[in-house]
């Protein structure tokens, strides 16, 4: 077991040709399960479904096993909220029917794939640190639009202009743009709390979407002495507390 943990951290965690290999077809195998969570709401009715559903739910299963195993403290890495949220996607993949309304959910596993540094550890390594931060809003937002999406398909199906999922994502983004066409609307007051909300949310996350396109380029580092975590690239000095600062060059800390 204990030869088995060290591999796993050596492939989650290492930069071999070997380990990155292993990170690449991780990164395409996540990317592959959240197409089918994005497509699910299309093809539930489908005779492979539930078969397909299952067969992802044990490759989610050992991937969280095999993460658990390749971390140094199990405990605290269970209590994390990306793997909470990966939990509870594999709970309502695994009882589909009793957590049926509970689907759309799943597409919260954008999220806990844009937290994994296996995506962004590349890009740096390849010189791309200055789009880290607009790539993590974009995820956001996106996360957001396919999560409101499934929410207004699942529960206000059937509402006027409300009969698809391409309805509720149409519905979405004129909600959280504020362009509100009409066309679209969700009835009673649960309905005008999910538009409130899809569009106080969606303003905040294209906001942050222009300040991390427009603002001047932050590095991560922590100050040793104050903790400040963000940083001019070239920052010799700390601009809270004036501490000397030893940024490295390359990859970020």
């Amino acid at each position: 077991m204990t030869e088995l943990r060290q591999t796993l951290r050596r492939l989650y965690h290492g930069r071999s040709s070997a380990a990155r290999r292993f990170q690449l077809a991780v990164i395409v195998i996540d990317l592959g399960i959240i197409a089918f969570f994005i497509a699910s709401p299309l093809i539930v009715d489908d005779p492979l479904y539930l078969w397909l559903d299952y067969a992802i739910a044990s490759v989610i299963a050992l991937e969280l096993v095999a993460r658990a195993l390749a971390s140094h403290d199990a405990r605290a890495w269970a209590r994390q909220p990306t793997t909470l949220v990966d939990m509870f996607v594999l709970a309502t993949m695994l009882a589909p029917l009793w957590l049926a309304n509970l689907g759309f959910l799943r597409v919260l596993r954008i999220w806990t794939l844009s937290k994994s540094d296996l995506i962004w550890a590349p890009l740096r390594r390849r010189g791309y640190r200055d789009w880290e931060d607009p790539a993590r809003a974009v995820v956001n937002l996106v996360t957001f639009l396919f999560v409101t999406t499934g929410f207004v398909y699942t529960f206000f199906r059937g509402a006027e202009g409300v009969s698809s999922y391409v309805d509720a994502l149409y519905f979405t983004v004129a909600a959280v743009t504020t362009t509100g066409f009409g066309d679209v609307t969700l009835p009673g007051t649960a309905g005008k709390l999910t538009s409130i909300v899809a569009m106080i949310v969606g303003i905040s996350l294209f906001v942050r979407l222009a300040q991390a396109i427009f603002r001047p380029h932050k590095v991560t580092y922590r100050c040793p002495q104050c903790a400040l975590m963000r940083h001019d690239p070239d920052a010799v000095h700390c601009k809270a507390c004036g501490e000397m600062l030893k940024i490295p060059d390359g990859d970020e800390e």
